[in-house]
């Protein structure tokens, strides 16, 4: 008896000490948002200008990484490959990793710009193909594609800004034919805020997996107008394709660190007044100047804004888990 009595003193004065510092014994350490397992993945890929990437050609050969996060349960799992933007892996990340990984889908976080030695792209955009996110993209696919733990057949695409234009124009099958080596292909392609100003060759024939574009109405760096037109030109074509505008949503309305914010980006470039169109050998043409386009044209403009909405993240969080669940056909 004096030993328990004494036990529970220990313990009471334990939890009274950890207290001071911040730890609360009664929350639990285990949430069922929080993964198992998580394994990081170098692979190998290759740096493309746009041309190259449109023509089929090899660039610079590179390595990047991923981290797969594998949720509670018992797998296999269905995956999502998550594709940052001109920033990086950012604040908005981790809790698109931590809902997917609550509701029973591992995750797969792409960074492309680490290993190439870049930490971010928005004042320089020139420096990597607008295109070449989408290579790295179907590298992550090819891993998850043969892991043991992951359901090659329920494997989707989720993607941000630049990122965003890649998960959207990875879904054409001409890209897949020429760069996804993987033997499998991705079950739904959900693009965030993408830049839709530039029209390829073929770009009204995709996978058969559904699209669904989320957009901010207020988004000055890359329009919802011109998506909103690309999106009609596809449904007319029988693509399964939707798009979502929330109207007060700026440009990374899911940012949470960016909750309650219009921050302008300064040296940032957009190319949201351009008119791009692919022409012979992959040469990407400004239709307002006839020649190939590039980012000193005057139609690329400085100081585009960023800001979160905590509404329209909500929203957003609320209609892509619900098609995941859906797509995967989880309970």
């Amino acid at each position: 008896m004096k030993r328990s009595i004494m036990h529970i003193k220990t313990i009471a004065t334990l939890a009274i000490f950890l207290s001071g510092f911040g730890y609360a014994m009664a929350e639990p350490v285990l949430s069922p948002d929080m993964a198992v397992r998580e394994e990081i993945y170098p692979f190998a890929t290759q740096t493309l200008s746009d041309e190259q990437f449109l023509t089929g050609t090899s660039g610079k050969a590179e390595q990047i990484g991923g981290i797969l996060s594998l949720p509670q349960g018992k797998g296999p799992f269905p995956a999502v490959v998550l594709m940052h933007g001109s920033s990086g892996v950012g604040a908005n990340i981790e809790p698109w990793v931590r809902q997917l990984n609550g509701k029973g889908i591992a995750t797969f976080t792409i960074d492309s710009l680490t290993g190439r030695g870049y930490k971010q792209l928005g004042d320089k955009q020139a420096a990597l193909g607008r295109l070449n996110y989408i290579a790295d993209i179907y590298g992550a696919l090819d891993i998850l594609a043969h892991h043991s733990s992951i359901d090659p057949k329920r494997i989707g695409l989720l993607g941000f800004s630049r990122g965003g234009q890649a998960a959207l124009y990875a879904s054409m099958t001409r890209f897949n034919n020429l760069w996804n080596k993987s033997g499998a292909r991705f079950a739904t392609y959900v693009p965030f805020y993408p830049n839709c100003v530039s029209v390829y060759k073929d770009d009204d024939k995709l996978e058969a997996g559904p699209v669904r574009i989320f957009h901010g109405g207020a988004d000055d760096y890359n329009p919802a107008g011109v998506c909103e037109d690309y999106t009609q030109r596809l449904k007319k074509a029988g693509v399964d394709i939707e798009m979502t505008v929330y109207p007060e949503g700026e440009h990374g309305f899911d940012v949470p660190t960016l909750f309650g914010k219009s921050l302008q980006s300064k040296t940032a470039q957009t190319a949201r007044n351009c008119k791009i169109r692919e022409a012979e050998n992959g040469i990407l043409m400004n239709l307002d100047t006839s020649a190939p386009f590039t980012y000193e044209d005057q139609c690329v403009v400085l100081g585009p804004h960023v800001g979160g909405n905590a509404a329209a993240a909500e929203a957003a969080y609320s209609a892509v888990l619900a098609h995941f669940v859906k797509t995967f056909e989880l309970n």
